[in-house]
């Protein structure tokens, strides 16, 4: 990977982690276009890359909404109950991400991280998009100003008040609510779905307005992230034989993919919440549905092709340490002694290869 590498995926990173467009989906796509699937080593080393840059979004939210870090922290300390309770929820909602991706994290990463699955879920992503908005003004109605239950202006109008559902607040947000956007969050571990997506669409479905429901899943998006980054982090950090910063470059791509994806995803928060203030998230479905129509017809025409990459043979794939060979003394015809007895090598389970892609253009 070289700088302008770096460069690239840092601002993919940033601006769609909070998006509802799948940054996953588009940094494997990214990736992929860039020639960076086509040997074991590298491909391992920016998946690695990918998540470890997830630490600059961490950063951009933290700066934008560090009053609603604060109270919940005030709110640990039992001096604030809003922000206990906005905490609670948090945890809530990350406690089914924590156990299935524990659990499902081979599988998914075996059967789901390559073109054809992510171009899949960016088109059925994009056709929920553009049906949730809709759905949600006529199922949601705004409270008025002056009219609710028990107010002079409720009074006059005899009890008579519009049907339909009223929107909550964050701080109104219940544990069961909080449980049900976390379970929605787990189908975002299909790369290309949409983390945010699913989130935001989540608090949506619970009664949140979309400016709201997008800041519940900036929020949620710390503890996730941060634990997916920290986790990666350790996972480096305990394999001593790693080569992960060999095979990635260095450090330099390294910091300068998370400077780039701390500005640009602060950058993108920003515009986001402004945005959903007046508009929906029509837009993102169409971008969506745009981008996997594209990309199919560029594998249709012939002009993208998926290939395997290079295996590299000495190599395994999930932990980057090179591979024993066993040595076995022969007899030659020089010498008539039988071979030594052959000698024992420790056995050292190797996972067999997972089927990336790369692509290339016709």
């Amino acid at each position: 990977m070289n700088l302008l590498d770096a460069v690239i995926l840092g601002i993919v990173e940033g601006v769609t982690e909070y998006l509802p467009v799948s940054s996953t989906g588009h940094l494997i796509i990214t990736a992929w276009l860039l020639g960076l699937s086509e040997e074991w080593r590298t491909k391992v080393a920016v998946d690695a890359f990918t998540i470890i840059i997830q630490g600059g979004a961490i950063l951009a939210v933290l700066g934008l909404y560090r009053a609603r870090v604060w109270q919940m922290l005030r709110g640990l300390l039992g001096r604030d109950g809003v922000g206990l309770g906005l905490f609670r929820n948090l945890m809530v909602a990350l406690l089914p991400a924590v156990v299935l991706g524990v659990l499902f994290e081979e599988v998914i990463e075996h059967y789901l991280f390559h073109p054809r699955p992510v171009i899949l879920a960016l088109f059925v992503g994009g056709v929920l998009l553009l049906v949730i908005g809709p759905w949600q003004r006529r199922i949601f109605k705004e409270q008025a100003p002056g009219t609710e239950p028990g107010s002079e202006a409720d009074a006059g109008t005899g009890g008579a008040r519009p049907t339909g559902r009223r929107y909550i607040e964050i701080e109104q947000l219940r544990w069961w609510q909080a449980l049900v956007i976390g379970l929605l969050q787990c189908v975002a571990m299909w790369p290309g779905t949409s983390r945010s997506m699913m989130t935001i669409v989540g608090g949506m479905f619970m009664g949140l307005r979309p400016r709201q429901a997008a800041e519940f899943s900036f929020l949620l998006g710390l503890p996730t992230l941060g634990g997916a980054c920290g986790y990666t982090l350790l996972k480096i950090w305990l394999d001593g034989e790693s080569t992960f910063l060999q095979d990635l470059g260095g450090w330099v791509p390294l910091v300068v993919g998370l400077v780039v994806a701390t500005c640009s995803a602060a950058l993108a928060v920003h515009w986001l919440v402004a945005w959903l203030t007046n508009h929906g998230l029509s837009i993102f479905g169409w971008w969506r549905i745009g981008l996997s129509a594209v990309l199919l017809a560029g594998l249709l025409s012939g002009r993208l092709t998926i290939t395997p990459p290079v295996q590299l043979e000495r190599v395994n794939p999930k932990t980057l340490r090179e591979k024993r060979t066993l040595v076995v003394p022969m007899a030659t015809p020089e010498s008539t002694e039988a071979p030594g007895p052959r000698r024992r090598e420790p056995i050292r389970r190797v996972s067999r290869p997972m089927p990336q892609y790369s692509a290339t253009r016709a």
